[in-house]
């Protein structure tokens, strides 16, 4: 589990994040994984059924935020907005801006909308409400170790989920950022934003999508050294669940959780992380319009829910 941090990387062999290392063992029990991120039509029949309302369509507090001005306790999300010139990738707060009324019915904000988007993944989910989806369909959310485990395929040791050229024989293998980022997308891989499910070819494991579209949800609290506690230890990290607290030396107030898979956005200028191993992280009541979730469930717990329908049915 995890990336080599290779050194100062190149367009041909993008560098993994440093969070990513070391390389360390790790065994996972069986699981059954959703074959896509979870949709925009799968997330509304969870929201007509049960009234939910996420994150990002409710005002802010000021007991939620006591220090912020009264004018940006607004409903809202982040957006990402590409820049009209080159600009230095030092500064995130360039390209994503919080918009008022954007949420997962409004990907982009009020005047967007998932229209014909029927089959595309659902976006501007914080952590509670991929949790919540995820606790009414009868799952839970992935661990980082299970996503990696899932996301390779059965492919040991490789840079990417289908294997250690980034397009084998010039193929397209991931919805990733083509062009001059974050000034326009080239869209050479067919997409230019977000891909509906199953545009690319699944993994070994008959997953779609486990690298590049969306970010995804873990259920792992974000430490940048978690991979060095667990290597220290020696042997195989069994099941590991990640740190107890969360810890982000950049944010030490944020309390957040890792993503896994990166995004349409990611590219070889900037962030790489469609290598497998790699990691990215959230605040947990942040949503964005490039970070969905999929779900799992334990072998045992679906045996358990198979036998207890056989028996209903007999």
């Amino acid at each position: 589990m995890g990336a080599a941090i290779n050194g100062g990387g190149s367009c041909e062999m993008p560098m993994a994040s440093n969070d990513a290392g070391p390389i360390h063992r790790v065994r996972v029990d069986g699981f059954w994984m959703d074959a896509t991120a979870v949709t925009n039509e799968q997330f509304e029949e969870f929201v007509k059924a049960t009234g939910y309302v996420t994150v990002a369509e409710r005002t802010p507090t000021k007991e939620e935020f006591p220090t912020a001005p009264a004018e940006n306790l607004i409903a809202g999300s982040v957006v990402f907005a590409p820049t009209d010139h080159e600009v230095p990738l030092d500064n995130y707060f360039q390209w994503w801006t919080y918009i008022s009324g954007a949420n997962w019915r409004h990907p982009l904000g009020p005047n967007s909308d998932i229209k014909e988007k029927a089959k595309y993944p659902v976006v501007q989910v914080a952590y509670p409400d991929a949790e919540a989806y995820a606790k009414w369909a009868g799952k839970r959310l992935p661990t980082e170790a299970e996503f990696e485990f899932a996301a390779r395929g059965g492919l040991s040791g490789k840079t990417y989920v289908w294997g250690d050229e980034f397009r084998p024989n010039g193929k397209w293998m991931a919805n990733t950022w083509q062009g001059k980022f974050p000034v326009k997308d080239a869209g050479e891989d067919g997409f230019t934003g977000i891909a509906p499910v199953k545009s690319f070819s699944p993994n070994g494991y008959g997953l779609y999508e486990m690298a590049g579209n969306v970010w995804e949800w873990c259920s792992d609290w974000y430490r940048p050294n978690y991979y060095t506690t667990l290597a220290e230890k020696g042997g195989v990290a069994i099941n590991p669940q990640g740190p107890d607290s969360p810890f982000d030396p950049a944010e030490p107030t944020e309390k957040k959780r890792v993503h896994r898979g990166g995004s349409f956005l990611c590219n070889s200028q900037y962030c790489s992380r469609y290598i497998v191993g790699t990691r990215g992280k959230g605040e947990v009541n942040t949503g964005t319009n490039h970070l969905g979730f999929r779900c799992v469930k334990s072998a045992q717990e679906a045996a358990i829910k198979l036998t207890a329908e056989s028996s209903t049915v007999q």
